[in-house]
């Protein structure tokens, strides 16, 4: 079920409520503490994009799988965004970009009982219609501009909810190796040669090759060593665009 508000802090924080069973999306039009990965702000225009919140009970799943997870919602919009037209890619972890900018920013927030997952709050901010964005943001794109024109939020979030449910159900039914290979072909700047960048900002070259079931991004270093890294240990460095309106035709 779709629970929409007008105005919470963050819907992440709203789904924690018991109420809000497994499949629940909790939809706000306005978060003013809304959150993204890295514990940056996540900032929407009011009455033109989608910032909700789903809630999983994977309880099948164990803790140590639990990026299957996160392979499973970041194929959903990928494949909802190509229901509308739109070519989209999964930035590792969590991020979807359309070309070089980010259309979508993921929050997944987990709750364990012993070995397994218990409760799941998956925060998702969708870039539909807003066509101006904060000078400060280093590279946001929308729907309606990919696109050249505007969506029906409301029609988006169903795609998605359909298309969460049939991803979903893929991992319940343990096709984990279908979830895997999915989300590698769709990952964005696989097998190019870029630039990465280490927390000391040392810069690498590399080639994105895969990633682990357990969440390691697989780079192929200019030397020919293959190397894993969790999150926070090594970052993309994207060319900054410039954020003008662009008008839609």
């Amino acid at each position: 079920m779709i629970y929409r508000i007008e105005e919470t802090t963050s819907t992440n924080d709203d789904a924690r409520d018991a109420k809000y069973r497994h499949g629940d999306i909790v939809w706000a039009e306005r978060q003013t503490a809304g959150r993204g990965q890295r514990g940056h702000r996540w900032s929407s225009a009011e009455g033109l994009n989608l910032t909700f919140s789903l809630v999983l009970e994977p309880r099948f799943l164990p803790a140590g799988e639990q990026f299957l997870l996160n392979e499973a919602v970041a194929l959903a919009l990928t494949d909802t965004f190509a229901q509308f037209g739109i070519a989209a890619r999964i930035k590792w972890t969590n991020d979807i970009y359309a070309g070089d900018k980010k259309l979508v920013g993921i929050l997944i927030e987990h709750s364990y009982s012993g070995r397994t997952l218990a409760r799941t709050i998956v925060g998702v901010g969708i870039n539909v219609n807003q066509t101006e964005f904060d000078p400060a943001l280093p590279n946001p794109v929308s729907m309606a501009m990919v696109a050249g024109r505007t969506f029906d939020r409301g029609e988006v979030l169903e795609a998605f909810r359909r298309h969460i449910g049939i991803r979903y159900a893929q991992l319940e039914l343990g096709e984990r190796e279908t979830l895997q290979r999915d989300y590698r072909e769709r990952m964005y700047r696989l097998g190019e040669r870029h630039t990465f960048r280490y927390p000391d900002g040392t810069p690498t070259e590399a080639a994105i090759e895969g990633v682990r079931p357990t969440g390691e991004l697989l780079l192929r270093h200019a030397d020919g060593t293959l190397r894993e890294y969790l999150f926070k240990e090594i970052e993309f460095v994207i060319e900054k665009h410039s954020n003008l309106r662009q008008e839609l035709t």
